[in-house]
């Protein structure tokens, strides 16, 4: 088993659940994903580029699907978070019914059209 495959078999529910949604989500989502670990979290790369990643920080309750490229995203900002970050921008989850598979995806799709720009606008 990679290591990030172990991160996320390593969590404590609910967290677990989400992750391995996640990981579908994510998998079905963009083809050719390539899932590493990085950072000492899991980290998609899509054509040898980061696209996100999936974190749950400790002493957190919520898991974390942050954007590489999220200086180029547009589609709902409302969702976002930044907290205290200049450029990252993730979703956050705190169960498995806040995951909302459509806007994940909806995010996911532009992040993959923009993931050629890089980090910086």
């Amino acid at each position: 088993m990679n290591p990030a495959e172990d991160y996320i078999l390593s969590q404590k529910e609910p967290f677990k659940s989400m992750l391995l949604q996640l990981q579908v989500l994510i998998e079905t989502t963009v083809p050719g994903v390539e899932l590493k670990f990085k950072y000492r979290i899991p980290f998609y790369y899509l054509d040898g580029k980061p696209l996100c990643y999936l974190n749950v920080p400790k002493k957190k309750n919520y898991v974390d699907v942050g954007f590489w490229s999220a200086a180029h995203l547009t589609v709902h900002q409302d969702k976002m978070v930044t907290e205290g970050r200049k450029v990252m921008k993730s979703l956050r989850y705190a169960n498995l019914e806040d995951l909302d598979a459509q806007v994940l995806v909806e995010v996911l799709m532009e992040a993959w059209q923009v993931n050629h720009k890089g980090f910086w606008k």
